[in-house]
Parts: C-alpha cells; sequence; structure tokens
C-alpha cells in the first residue's frame, strides 16, 4: 500500500502549479505501487474501457467490516499513477463504503478533467467502476451466505 492518506496526497499535488509537475507526480505514485504478478495479469482480471492494457485483483473474501485492498497494474505509467491514487482514496474505505463513493469529488479535487484526455478519464472512470463491481459481488455473496 501507497504510505500516504488521500487529504495528504491532495495537498502534496495541489502545491505543484504546474502541469508537466502534477502528471509527474501522479507517474511518480504509480511507481510505489505494490507488485502484481505476471500470473493475476489474466483476461478475467482486466478493466474493460481502458486505452491501455489495465487489471485489478481482489480476494474474492474479502471482509465487509474491513478496509478494501486490491492490487492493480497497467502498462501505462501515467494509468498506474491513477491506480495509485484509486488505492490510496479507496485504502481506508469499506466495500460498502465503496459502492456509495460519488468519484467525481476525486477527479475534481485534482483537476483531472481539465487535463486528462478523454480516453485516460474514461479509463479512470472504468476503473472505479470494475472496483465497485467486485465490492458489489462480495456484498451479494455475503448476503446470499456464500
Amino acid at each position: 500500500m501507497i504510505d500516504t492518506t488521500f487529504d495528504r496526497l491532495v495537498t502534496n499535488y495541489q502545491a505543484l502549479s504546474d502541469w508537466d509537475d502534477r502528471f509527474s507526480f501522479i507517474i511518480g505514485l504509480g511507481k510505489q505501487l505494490p507488485i502484481m504478478d505476471d500470473s493475476l495479469k489474466v483476461e478475467d482480471r482486466r478493466v474493460l474501457g481502458c486505452m491501455s492494457r489495465v487489471w485489478i485483483d481482489m480476494e474474492s473474501d474479502f471482509s465487509l467490516d474491513e478496509p478494501l485492498a486490491f492490487l492493480a497494474d497497467s502498462d501505462a505509467a501515467i494509468v498506474k499513477g491513477l491506480i495509485a491514487i484509486l488505492m490510496v482514496y479507496f485504502q481506508d474505505k469499506t466495500p460498502m463504503e465503496v459502492l456509495k463513493v460519488d468519484i467525481e469529488t476525486v477527479f475534481d479535487q485534482l483537476e483531472l478533467n481539465q487535463h486528462l484526455s478523454p480516453g485516460r478519464a474514461n479509463g479512470f472512470h472504468s476503473m472505479v467502476k470494475r472496483i465497485k463491481q467486485l465490492c458489489l459481488q462480495r456484498v451479494l455473496q455475503v448476503q446470499k451466505g456464500l
């Protein structure tokens, strides 16, 4: 896990006035991602809707009462940074809290709408959608007693 809070990430990010510096900051966050083993980079973990290849993995039996933890990786540096932002944002949230997240808040705080290409923005939203789908599947499994 990346050792920071979302508030600290936003503060450090917003202290950078130049967009080249902000993109470098995002790329630097991506370099801090935990390593995802290549054996986990399979089609059923791949995020559809991203321009680059992105994989997200969560254990199928994670607890609904504990903060979410997941592994993710991409073949693109900026996308790895966006994954890192999501990891930091979701790291203290339970699956039920994740399902209630309005990701536009993150987009607004980091002003990503103004500076990400439409394809990258779509990919960011696709990653969030995938994470929420995995959380919803787990909630439904628990409700059915599986």
